[in-house]
Formats: structure tokens, sequence, C-alpha cells
């Protein structure tokens, strides 16, 4: 028997990603692209059968490993397979550590709020934390361990003390720590002008989205215009020239001074829930948008290897 090809390999583990998966899978049926589902209960098989050589891929898109080690093997076979991949894999570990991408930010002038950089407990017990540097963060102030993502994970939003600090860094021993000054958004269109805005595949979607609430409106063409919003589109573009990653999303307050500051620098794992069924959810239109983008990637993947294997 010889080997079955897919197009697409999608590896997922997260019960909320459901319509998003259902929903690339449409896109790519819609282009004559095939998709073959790795998931919780298959992923053992599914790998047996991509060492015996009955199984075969020409993309991945991993949206499991990061949770769950034993989806972590795809990342080889996508290697020794010379498959595309979606978001690869040394691009994410570079991109998800907060504490390069803030001194990468830096270089490349992303502007980025104050920050101080605390080595791991583990490497260092004492804080290395001036009273000027302390001072600097104001009050309240927010703790983030560099590299522990996904929903605000040992985030403290209020700091106040270096109690708070030495406390934080205790839960994450191998881990730096970024304290950050607090952004507090001007208020634009009677909303907060802080932005989730999605890059994937060349293309950049604004949306508005509250940081206390966590609800999406969609910003317009007309909005980003009168509001001098289109100055959004610029940093993601550097943002992506920094982290090289094919879908991501990033976080952008304006300040009431005027000034566009990158917030949470990139998530590499967005979070697809759809806005009809999750209050927090993104506006299905965009989610709908994103499907069609990722598709579109597999099947110029898929066009490319035909003419070159004629």
């Amino acid at each position: 028997m010889g080997m079955k090809v897919y197009d697409l390999l999608v590896a997922w583990n997260w019960e909320f990603d459901k319509d998003f998966i259902a929903g690339v899978e449409q896109a790519c049926r819609r282009r004559g692209v095939s998709v073959y589902r790795v998931e919780q209960h298959n992923v053992e098989e599914t790998l047996n059968d991509l060492r015996d050589g009955s199984l075969g891929f020409r993309s991945l898109y991993d949206r499991a490993s990061d949770a769950d080690e034993s989806f972590l093997p795809l990342v080889d076979c996508r290697l020794k397979a010379k498959a595309f991949m979606i978001n690869r894999h040394d691009f994410v570990e570079h991109a998800k550590d907060k504490a390069t991408m803030h001194c990468e930010f830096i270089a490349r002038g992303i502007a980025t709020p104050f920050t101080v950089i605390i080595s791991p407990y583990n490497k260092r017990k004492a804080v290395e934390l001036s009273l000027s540097d302390l001072e600097k963060l104001g009050r309240p102030f927010i703790i983030k361990p560099a590299n522990t993502t996904g929903g605000g994970i040992g985030v403290v939003l209020g700091a106040e003390t270096l109690r708070d600090v030495i406390e934080a860094r205790q839960h994450q021993k191998n881990d730096k720590y970024l304290l950050q000054e607090k952004i507090e958004p001007a208020s634009v269109d009677r909303k907060r002008a802080w932005f989730r805005v999605f890059y994937a595949f060349g293309e950049i979607i604004p949306c508005w989205w509250d940081d206390l609430t966590h609800i999406y409106h969609e910003l317009t063409a007309g909005k980003e215009q009168l509001f001098d919003l289109t100055r959004l589109r610029p940093i993601m573009k550097k943002i992506h020239d920094t982290c090289k990653l094919d879908f991501f999303s990033s976080e952008i307050a304006l300040t009431r001074e005027g000034k566009l500051v990158v917030v949470d620098y990139v998530n590499e794992i967005c979070d697809m829930r759809l806005q009809t069924k999750y209050v927090d959810g993104v506006p299905d239109g965009i989610v709908q948008r994103i499907t069609n983008l990722i598709a579109g990637s597999i099947l110029t993947v898929k066009e490319r290897h035909r003419k070159h294997h004629g």
C-alpha cells in the first residue's frame, strides 16, 4: 500500500478550537485542499503511520504541542518531510520569550511600556531593582513571566511593592520576569483605545479590544482613517519582521499623549473562539477571513509542490 499524502496536517487539543478547526477544514475543502486532523486520540497512531511511510503531509499547523508534549514529534516529522509549517516551531520558541522580544522591539524602534527584566529566581535570589526603576514603573505596575504564555497565567496586573515582585517570581522559578508600567489608554469613539491586531499571512487585521472586558469590535476602514489608526499597520509589519510568524496577534494601546505602545508583544497561538458563541470571542467575520487565509497559504504550497514535481 502506497503513502497517503495530505495537504495539511492540523494538530489541536483545546476543546474551544472545535469551530475554528472546522472552519479551516471547510475553507480548505472549498479549495480542494485535503486535511488530516491529529487529536489526542490518534496522535500515537498518526506518528506510527508517518514513521512507517503510510502517511505523508505537505504542511503542518500545530496548535497542540505547546500544551502537550506528545504532539512534539510531529515537528521532527515536519523537518524530515521538508514540509511547510504555519508558525515554524523555532520561530515560536523565539517569539514567546517576552524578554527577548522586548529587547528586539527596542532595537527596532517599536514603542513598549517602561520595562525592567528580572533574572530567574533560581539564578539569582535577590531582585535587581533600583528605587529609581521602581519609581519609573509607577503604581500599580504589571508583573509577567517571560515564557509562561496563554490566558494571562502568572500575570499580576495590580502590583504595588517590591514584596509583590518577590512573591510573583516564586511561581516560575526558572523564568525571567518582566515588570512593566501600566498603560492607561486614551478614549476614542467612546471606547478604550486598546487594540488587538492580527497578522495573518501578510494581512493585517486590527480590532478594538477592551483590555478590561476583553470584548472585540471590528475596526472599520473608515474609523481606521478617521482616528489616524492606520499607524497600527507599520507597527505590525515591524513586529512580523522581528518574530517571523505567519499568524499571530499583538496588543497595542493608544496613550493619552497619542503614542501607540505595544503592550503584549506576540501571541503566537491566537484564541479563535467565535463571538456568536462566546461573548469575548473574535468577530465571526474575522475568524472566517483568517481561516480563508490559512487555506489559501496551504493551497499555495500544494500548487508549488505540483509545479515542482510535475
